[in-house]
């Protein structure tokens, strides 16, 4: 039997159904959660725990300035970068591209980004 999950189109949801500043936590099979942003009408994706402690970001807060807030310790990273933002939270989260097609969103877990 062969894995039949496309990594590299992970299907997330239908876009209409993450309204904006709303964060949805996927548990791709074989890999860590990953959690999808929708600010501003766009979609992105980072890994969902928090690089500072074991908190999961998508139970955290996201604004219009692209900040997700862990809600364990407060720190704050850039969703578009993964860039740590405030402390305590110092390390970057691994970013992953979005697609929007025909009204689906998909997440390329392939092509992991980590900025240093």
């Amino acid at each position: 039997m062969t894995d039949s999950v496309d990594k590299a189109r992970f299907f997330v949801c239908h876009a209409d159904e993450l309204e904006n500043n709303q964060i949805c936590r996927i548990d791709p099979p074989g890999q860590s959660p990953v959690a999808v942003y929708r600010v501003q009408d766009e979609f992105f994706a980072t890994d969902n725990t928090c690089t500072h402690g074991e908190a999961s970001l998508s139970e955290g807060d996201v604004d219009n300035d692209f900040i997700i807030e862990c809600p364990f310790h407060g720190g704050t990273f850039d969703i578009r970068t993964g860039e740590a933002v405030d402390f305590p939270c110092v390390l970057p989260l691994k970013t992953y591209p979005v697609n929007v097609d025909d009204g689906k969103v998909y997440v390329n877990l392939n092509a992991a980004q980590l900025r240093a």
